[in-house]
């Protein structure tokens, strides 16, 4: 069996990986740390969970050992498409390189320029950073990529995925022709593709499983509800949570502002959860996935900014609140359980026109997803949640074009008390609203013109207040032309 010590690595990160615990190399570990270690490029192809981190972080430390850097001038270059993942790799850095005196700066948005640009000027052998926040200190003149010997760009789908595209090819133009590349990836759409084939110089290609395939420690579930409203799923999210063996779990929802829903009503409903999404300011960020690796915080309910690269490894579930709208973000949300050996479980709720999504999901997948039965039938509507009638004072015994015939029997007069009666319950036998409802037209076209007539009688009678100031003597040439 292959250890780590087979794979070429020096004594100083030998002894790092045995102090963090680490015993043997998982696939992509073994097959693209030797040819990284030879300069080489590498194409790294694996599901999410499977350890590419360390797969591109140890060889990258092996080469970087021997030199040093200058001011503003890294040696090394790490993107990765999101804020909480560049700060993943910068721990795993420190974890691996404590032996070394190599030192990292880590460029991401929500936090200070300051102590980012402090650190530069020192001098930084490695840059790990998000695209957006490295073009603006490139463009401020913080940091200069001339001098970069090795790229590392992770997660490179995702950041098709987030529009990053245009800013990898230009950051790529700035570097030097010659240096290692390093690129992982779950998945390989024709775009990144396309990337690979421009700037990657006949790159070692390392696959362990196929592309967008989902590991066999995850046990998946669809729940169905037959009512698509958000107070009917979120029922069922209540359902499919409050089970034994759920330990913990990872809520993901297609747009942000439902991240808040969600979270907001576990909560009420007595949950521990907190939202992440990229709306939440950094230190926001930071400390509820520190409460959720910390098992402070039960449920963590997110947007796709957390469906990649987050080293939560005891992550019992997953949910999918909503059916992602990419057959592929499936595979990466669910990756979050049966991480490192450990078996997990996914649940995705599907509501009535979820069923072209959920049919690309088991396309790609190459099967059917069991149905769960977390309960009986359609969950039913919360009862403040129920639409009242409310009760009218008086209903009039003339019949009336408004007046529907179904609710009400003609020529019967209703009371306060019989309207009440007569209209659909309350919930919870609740009174009904003390806000009458609008009095319906129900005068007939007599009465229309009686009220006229009388109308026009008041205006004739008034006319002599027409000319103010005279009173009863008004001047007779003033009412010429009036008979």
């Amino acid at each position: 069996m292959t250890s780590f010590s087979d794979l070429g690595l020096g004594q100083k990160l030998l002894d790092a990986l045995d102090a963090v615990g680490y015993k043997e190399p998982t696939p992509i570990q073994a097959g693209a740390i030797p040819p990284a270690l030879e300069g080489k490029d590498v194409l790294g192809i694996a599901q999410t969970g499977t350890g590419k981190t360390a797969s591109f972080t140890l060889p990258l430390i092996e080469r970087l050992s021997k030199g040093r850097a200058k001011a503003r001038m890294p040696r090394s270059l790490i993107l990765s498409p999101t804020r909480e993942l560049a700060a993943q790799i910068a721990d795993n850095f420190d974890n691996y390189a404590k032996n070394t005196k190599l030192t990292k700066v880590l460029l991401i948005g929500g936090v200070a320029f300051g102590p980012q640009e402090e650190i530069l000027n020192k001098g930084a052998d490695v840059v790990i950073a998000t695209p957006g926040r490295l073009l603006d200190q490139f463009e401020r003149g913080k940091v200069l990529l001339n001098g970069v010997q090795i790229l590392v760009i992770d997660e490179a789908d995702r950041m098709l995925d987030m529009g990053f595209i245009p800013d990898i090819e230009r950051i790529l133009k700035t570097l030097p022709a010659r240096r290692q590349t390093l690129f992982f990836s779950a998945t390989m759409p024709p775009e990144v593709k396309s990337l690979v084939d421009r700037f990657m110089n006949e790159p070692e290609r390392v696959e362990v499983s196929k592309p967008a395939s989902t590991a066999t420690t995850i046990s998946q579930l669809v729940a169905r509800v037959k009512d698509k409203t958000p107070a009917s799923k979120r029922d069922m999210l209540r359902r499919a949570i409050d089970r034994d063996g759920v330990k913990n779990g990872i809520i993901f929802c297609n747009r942000k502002r439902d991240v808040d829903t969600v979270a907001r009503s576990l909560k009420k409903h007595g949950f521990s959860a907190a939202p992440i999404h990229g709306d939440l300011d950094q230190s926001t960020r930071t400390q509820t996935l520190a409460d959720f690796k910390s098992d402070t915080l039960r449920f963590l309910v997110a947007s796709d900014v957390a469906a990649r690269g987050l080293d939560i490894p005891a992550v019992s579930h997953v949910f999918n609140y909503d059916v992602p709208h990419n057959a592929d973000d499936y595979v990466h949300r669910i990756g979050r359980t049966g991480r490192a050996g450990l078996k997990g479980e996914s649940v995705t709720i599907v509501a009535p026109g979820d069923e072209r999504n959920l049919a690309a999901v088991e396309k790609m997948l190459g099967k059917s997803i069991d149905d769960a039965d977390f309960g009986a039938g359609s969950p039913k509507k919360p009862a403040a949640e129920k639409p009242t009638r409310k009760s009218k004072p008086t209903v009039s015994t003339a019949k009336s074009k408004d007046t529907p015939s179904a609710d009400f029997e003609p020529k019967v007069e209703a009371t306060p008390a019989t309207s009440a009666a007569a209209t659909e319950p309350s919930p919870n036998n609740a009174p009904p609203s003390a806000k009458p409802a609008p009095a319906k037209k129900t005068a007939s076209k007599a009465s229309d013109r009686s009220a006229k007539r009388h109308d026009q009688s008041r205006r004739n009678d008034g006319d002599h207040d027409r000319f103010k100031g005279f009173g009863k003597d008004v001047p007779a040439f003033f009412n010429i032309g009036e008979n």
